[in-house]
């Protein structure tokens, strides 16, 4: 089972609360830039509590309006449970920031570069790296090595680059979005690389002292637990505790529901599941009204949890 730092706050969480102010971007433009391989510079969050429709948008995304050379949009989810139709929650997200992100009325080359960056937290898909990159590529049918390209119009007005050699013109897949997979738990080897020490971190909340990757030394500075207020500290535990506790109650569960076929363990689980899912969402501020949805609890057991969590 994963284990946890107790020195340094998870990324997950610092997201959601101390990388929004920005004399911490430094340290997701680290992130930023060892995963896509170019300087990035945050400018903003674009989300808010009033632009999001779905309030389980804002319980798990987060938008940042980027800049590398041009204009960029790069939506980070954390997820933590497990999800079958995770997918498509990606599909969703991209197309969601494409129609939230361009005005009505405006020409479509105004939609900015998209990357989805994904940190999930249990098996998604089957595979043997613990990275994964997907983009558009656009092959012909009866040409399979030929791929289409830009032309020379479009190439300079999306990347400012006249470039008549049509092989060093960007693939028109380019100006698609690009979706990254990072499977945190199946990273099980010795870190090499700046990102490698990245999804060190992001697995163990462990920091090397000799760290060479973007961010990582910010990192260790400005997500010490002990640094926080007290307030905000209890809040973290309490996230913490129920992320543990919601790994635990899926592994038992699916034991317990597979190998032995124990009704009643399971359905002891899911109860002790339910409990811990609102726990966390309560401390992360959301409504009872959101909670009731997902968890299936009543009013008054939601208000008795936030009591006992005073």
């Amino acid at each position: 089972m994963t284990q946890f730092s107790e020195k340094y706050i998870r990324f997950d969480w610092a997201m959601k609360r101390l990388l929004r102010n920005k004399a911490n971007y430094v340290v997701l433009e680290g992130f930023l830039s060892s995963l896509l391989g170019k300087k990035i510079k945050i400018h903003r969050f674009l989300e808010s509590e009033s632009n999001q429709d779905d309030d389980e948008d804002k319980y798990n995304r987060v938008d940042i309006f980027a800049e590398s050379e041009g204009g960029e949009l790069c939506i980070i989810e954390v997820q933590n449970s497990r999800e079958l139709s995770y997918f498509h929650r990606m599909l969703y997200g991209v197309s969601k920031a494409i129609t939230e992100y361009i005005s009505i009325g405006s020409p479509y080359d105004q939609v900015r570069k998209i990357y989805s960056i994904n940190i999930v937290y249990f098996e998604l898909g089957q595979g043997k790296d613990y990275v994964y990159h997907g983009q558009t590529i656009f092959k012909g049918i009866h040409e399979p090595h030929d791929t289409l390209k830009l032309s020379i119009r479009q190439n300079e007005k999306f990347f400012g680059i006249a470039e008549k050699n049509v092989d060093l013109r960007h693939n028109a897949g380019s100006i698609f979005p690009e979706y990254y997979v990072l499977r945190v738990n199946d990273f099980d080897s010795v870190a090499k690389t700046p990102l490698d020490e990245w999804i060190q971190f992001l697995k163990t909340g462990q920091i090397s002292n000799d760290t060479k990757a973007a961010g990582l030394s910010e990192a260790r500075e400005r997500l010490r637990i002990d640094s926080l207020p007290d307030a905000d500290r209890r809040a973290y535990y309490r996230h913490m505790e129920s992320v543990r506790h919601m790994r635990s109650l899926f592994d038992t569960s699916r034991d317990e529901g597979f190998q032995e076929g124990r009704a009643e363990g399971i359905t002891e689980g899911k109860a002790q599941l339910q409990l811990s899912v609102a726990r966390t969402m309560l401390a992360d501020g959301m409504s009872y009204d959101i909670i009731m949805k997902y968890t299936g609890l009543s009013q008054e057991q939601i208000a008795q949890l936030a009591a006992q969590d005073e």
